[in-house]
């Protein structure tokens, strides 16, 4: 643990002159000029840039702003402020994200761990840069994997008999541990409107298939019986629509006849992984922008 709080320690401390600016706002000519000159005028120079229209007639613009500003921890409400008269001016819905402040995420697992163990590797490298400061399973299985690591490790059965008690103490952890963002890393339970209320495009999920193909569960079994040549995994966010979400990340394998529903599977976790460890970052790295039910992901 001691190197994991160094690589911490050094990526805050690089990242602390750093933020981030996402804007959407109706498309028209100069958006671009008046984000660049407000952040030369604030001392601010741009580092990365990324747009995208939606339409180039009466679109909605959206892009993300990465720059580096000389004591920025100090001066980032003094920004925001000053920011706010622009963003009225031109109906923006905009957010700003700084280097140094890193989110902390809870990660949710049943008895499946691989996507766990991808994310926990990512996280001991530092290239998954969050705390992930508490680990949720409603199996006893990733226990000692987990707190061999340090982190906290509950184990809370459920089911949809007593799933109201269930969710009301998760919500409370996710209270006492400050979490920013919930990570659902093969946990095979449903989740209530109630629940994810609390948590709007904050709890991101691995669907074990290429959505909206073989929604819910079995998809493996079910992609094996339909004889298919594509299998995926797709990751999103959760909404109370099962598995139709904002899709973040998708990826597939090419499979054949000779394929049973065990390769499929092994195949599958692959996909999975990595697919789960790519949206992780991109939402980490405030890359994505959600519109209704679809998101601008910039990589």
């Amino acid at each position: 643990m001691i190197i994991k709080e160094n690589v911490k320690a050094q990526l805050q401390e690089r990242n602390k002159n750093q933020g981030r600016l996402l804007v959407s706002c109706p498309d028209k000519p100069g958006i671009v000029s008046v984000l660049s000159t407000f952040l030369h005028n604030q001392g601010a120079n741009i580092i990365e840039s990324s747009q995208y229209t939606s339409n180039p007639e009466n679109g909605i613009f959206f892009i993300r702003i990465e720059f580096r500003c000389e004591n920025l921890i100090e001066r980032a409400q003094e920004i925001e402020e000053a920011f706010e008269a622009i963003a009225s001016v031109h109906e923006m819905d905009y957010r700003f994200a700084y280097g140094n402040q890193v989110k902390r995420s809870a990660i949710y697992v049943s008895k499946e761990t691989h996507c766990l163990v991808e994310l926990l590797w990512e996280w001991q490298t530092g290239d998954l840069n969050t705390d992930i400061v508490v680990v949720i399973s409603n199996h006893e299985e990733a226990r000692y994997m987990v707190e061999s690591l340090g982190i906290p490790f509950y184990y809370i059965p459920a089911n949809k008999d007593i799933r109201e008690q269930v969710e009301a103490e998760q919500i409370e952890l996710m209270k006492k541990y400050d979490v920013d963002l919930l990570i659902l890393a093969r946990y095979m339970q449903i989740l209530t409107p109630n629940f994810v209320s609390h948590f709007e495009n904050r709890i991101i999920n691995i669907h074990h298939s290429f959505l909206p193909a073989f929604i819910g569960a079995g998809p493996y079994e079910r992609a094996y019986d339909r004889g298919v040549k594509l299998i995926g995994a797709t990751s999103h966010y959760v909404t109370n629509d099962l598995d139709e979400g904002p899709i973040i990340e998708q990826d597939v394998e090419r499979v054949d006849h000779r394929d049973r529903v065990a390769d499929l599977k092994k195949i599958g976790s692959l996909i999975e992984r990595r697919v789960l460890t790519k949206a992780v970052k991109w939402h980490l790295e405030d890359r994505i922008i959600v519109k209704k039910n679809k998101t601008i992901v910039f990589h």
